[in-house]
């Protein structure tokens, strides 16, 4: 890979990464209801799940899915009704948990949520057409644009969710009573919908390549 598409490579990744979505709203959401420690499985998982997705997608699944619709919009309303279940599971939240209480989306959740998050499949096969596949040195790419969007992915959803603990006092309230955590969690809940909402108008404009 020359340096000119390592650098484009680079571009995509931090805006791909850094850009709001569903990995990062639930990032910050759940450091500011359980802690930066309790959130740090759903960040790990991130990077994981998305990479096994560009694997996938370099092998063809990608093209697979755009080529069957029912699997596409199996795919399409698997994830608008998980991400429905989230958003009404945060905005249903009024007070800090307990540490003993887990998170709603831990480590396996994180990873099977990139197989339904759109956004995900988005930028896993961009990389995968515009860096991977059609290429001689196929697994040598791989090899390159792998760990470049697990550091990115990684750091992205880690930098939202410091941000997401830094929080966690101050949404605690002077009086105790959570209420400034009530509006923030009905606020991400909000930006899961509009997630949805993108979701399914973006998936009307995918087309068989």
């Amino acid at each position: 890979m020359s340096s000119a598409e390592l650098f484009a490579l680079i571009a995509l990744a931090t805006v791909g990464t850094f850009t709001p979505g569903p990995n990062n709203t639930l990032s910050t959401t759940l450091a500011a209801n359980y802690g930066l420690r309790r959130a740090l499985p759903f960040v790990c998982a991130v990077p994981v799940g998305w990479s096994v997705l560009l694997i996938l997608n370099s092998a063809g699944l990608g093209i697979m899915v755009l080529s069957f619709p029912p699997l596409r919009w199996g795919l399409l309303t698997a994830g608008v009704l998980y991400l429905l279940w989230l958003a009404w599971k945060l905005a249903s939240t009024h007070r800090l948990n307990d540490a003993t209480q887990g998170p709603i989306v831990g480590f396996k959740q994180g990873v099977m949520l990139q197989f339904i998050n759109l956004k995900a499949w988005f930028l896993a096969m961009s990389v995968a057409s515009g860096w991977v596949i059609g290429h001689d040195d196929l697994y040598a790419r791989l090899a390159e644009a792998l760990p470049v969007f697990m550091f990115f992915g990684f750091s992205s959803n880690l930098t939202y969710a410091w941000l997401g603990a830094g929080l966690r006092h101050w949404l605690q309230g002077p009086d105790g009573t959570a209420k400034r955590l009530q509006w923030f969690n009905r606020v991400m809940a909000l930006a899961l919908l509009v997630t949805i909402v993108w979701m399914a108008r973006s998936s009307l404009q995918l087309q068989v390549p």
